[in-house]
């Protein structure tokens, strides 16, 4: 429910940018100055001029361009409070062809790993692609044998299961109706706690996150792999073009999150974690696989029924977010554990 925010700092290490996880350190990139470093002190500086001569730089890498993306996408998305005087270039023209230009090329880079044909219906599809990687080997490691620092660590990292899945399915409602628009109403509301605003998942989150004191990774410090897997939710809820593989991406979060979240619970028993930090992952592991359910019968199915070109769209959302997990939880793996991936 939480990302892990940009604007959080945490201790940085010497002469290059690091994650540090359990002692282990990740190079990730040389201390030099990039399209996203260029692009923020513009959107700080609140120059239209400065925007302009970036309008048509390229960014360094590809972890360049997400952090880029995730830069343009605080626009649209991050609390005003946040944002600052900054959110008046949301529109900026500048900041349009930036954008445009580096989601074309991350694109690009999504669907080389998508098969331009899908057989099966999109709902049985979906299903398939969610059991295949269900539950990632970090996530058994996990409930069986991390130790509560590792614990700790891996939850740092994954920022929650479902990070921001409140705002993002706020947006994927707009211009739908009927049974789809009520299963994300429904679901949704789940998400504000049915009314309790004690029980709000993002409380729950923050609750859990002060009980275990987890250290919360300045964005710069995170691998690239958790930063696209971030981003890909800016991308869809900025793109109406994207509305079909957005409503795919969210359904497989929702088909997968329930039995994650039932072996972080293992590895808090295990480890005595303290009582404030169930609440969170207990609420996901048992709603959401009846929200996965849910969104394939009440949201895929009939939506899929009025509009049959969507079908592998949907599937396709469902694919790249399969796609930046895969990554970041391998990423995750090597990362918690030193493991070999």
């Amino acid at each position: 429910m939480f990302p892990i925010s940009s604007d959080t700092a945490v201790q940085p290490c010497a002469n290059a940018r690091r994650t540090r996880v359990t002692g282990r350190p990740l190079q990730l990139v040389a201390p030099t100055v990039s399209l996203a470093e260029e692009l923020r002190a513009a959107l700080d500086g609140g120059s239209e001029a400065d925007l302009q001569a970036l309008a048509h730089r390229a960014p360094a890498n590809r972890r360049d361009r997400l952090r880029t993306l995730t830069e343009i996408y605080r626009l649209h998305r991050a609390p005003i409070d946040v944002v600052g005087p900054a959110v008046r270039f949301q529109s900026s023209p500048a900041v349009a062809a930036i954008k445009q230009r580096c989601e074309a090329d991350w694109l690009d880079e999504l669907s080389q790993a998508v098969p331009d044909e899908l057989s099966g219906s999109p709902a049985d599809t979906m299903r398939a692609i969610a059991a295949r990687d269900r539950l990632p080997v970090v996530y058994r490691w996990l409930a069986k044998e991390a130790s509560w620092a590792e614990i700790v660590d891996f939850l740092a990292l994954e920022g929650g299961p479902d990070a921001d899945f409140d705002d993002l399915v706020a947006t994927c409602q707009v211009g739908l109706s009927g049974a789809a628009k009520m299963e994300m109403a429904v679901n949704y509301w789940d998400e504000m706690g049915n009314g309790d605003p004690d029980a709000v998942h993002t409380t729950l989150h923050t609750r859990m996150a002060d009980a275990i004191r987890m250290p919360r990774i300045d964005g710069e410090d995170l691998p690239t792999s958790a930063i696209a897997r971030t981003a890909l939710g800016g991308l869809l809820a900025t793109n109406r073009s994207l509305h079909p593989e957005s409503i795919g991406a969210l359904g497989l979060i929702e088909l997968q999150a329930g039995p994650r979240c039932r072996l972080v619970l293992q590895a808090f028993e295990r480890c005595g974690a303290p009582a404030a930090a169930y609440p969170f992952y207990r609420i996901h592991a048992e709603v959401d696989p009846r929200h996965g359910k849910d969104w394939i019968d009440n949201v895929v199915t009939p939506l899929v029924a009025e509009r049959p070109e969507w079908g592998p769209r949907i599937v396709r959302g469902a694919l790249w977010r399969s796609q930046v997990n895969a990554e970041f939880f391998a990423d995750a793996d090597r990362l918690t554990r030193g493991a070999q991936v």
